[in-house]
């Protein structure tokens, strides 16, 4: 698996969307061997930062993916889904669990996000910001997705090279621009060295870092 995901960088996004179609039916069970810790650190973080009602809470989950971040809040109570991929064949996957009300396909930053204005208690996206995914502009419609005091709560590796080093600046920059504005507050960034095992890496076993982002969304 390693060297498949290494003969897949410089992939268009949907490019990537097309291998994740094939990629869909074994997914979960391939990155559990690559120890993706994307989605539970995430989800840690969430939960250890809200406060509500969680049986009542309205989740918006971008780049669902074959719903490890559902499987993972509901297990805390979080009953209540809507989830947004690029990718038929990882939505077909999010289906059979049955956790989701709703599941749509978009891809993130050519499309804009089919989510209504201020409606979702938490907006989750759980490792799509970075080049040939998801634009750095996503990250407003997921602020206009949620309700005012609503979460959004964001993860992200820390890819290596240039353009990713950039993207980086530009999503932290458009982060504190965001702030600047009042769209919203950061309650904090969680720095994680070990994200997920590096695919890049050709013999031993070496991890890569990575940040979960997690603001609450101004009131109105």
């Amino acid at each position: 698996m390693k060297t498949i995901l290494q003969t897949c960088r410089g992939f268009d996004i949907q490019a990537w969307m097309n291998f994740y179609d094939s990629w869909a039916e074994t997914y979960e069970q391939d990155v559990e061997v690559l120890s993706y810790r994307a989605p539970q650190l995430a989800v840690d973080f969430l939960d250890a930062n809200f406060c509500g009602i969680r049986e009542e809470v309205q989740v918006l989950d971008v780049a669902c993916g074959s719903g490890l971040v559902a499987k993972l809040m509901s297990e805390l109570g979080f009953k209540h889904f809507v989830g947004v991929d690029g990718s038929k064949g990882m939505l077909d996957q999010a289906e059979k669990n049955g956790l989701y009300r709703d599941l749509k396909l978009a891809l993130l930053g050519p499309e804009p996000l089919p989510a209504q204005r201020g409606a979702f208690d938490v907006v989750i996206l759980v490792g799509a910001l970075d080049v040939d995914y998801a634009p750095v502009s996503v990250v407003r419609e997921l602020c206009s997705a949620s309700k005012p005091g609503g979460f959004i709560c964001m993860s992200r590796k820390n890819h290596v090279g240039k353009k990713s080093e950039e993207y980086k600046q530009d999503l932290e920059r458009e982060l504190q621009l965001m702030e600047e504005e009042g769209l919203w507050s950061p309650v904090g960034i969680k720095q994680e060295e070990r994200y997920m095992m590096d695919v890049t890496a050709h013999s031993e076993e070496k991890y890569v870092g990575g940040n979960v982002y997690l603001y609450k969304k101004s009131a109105e």
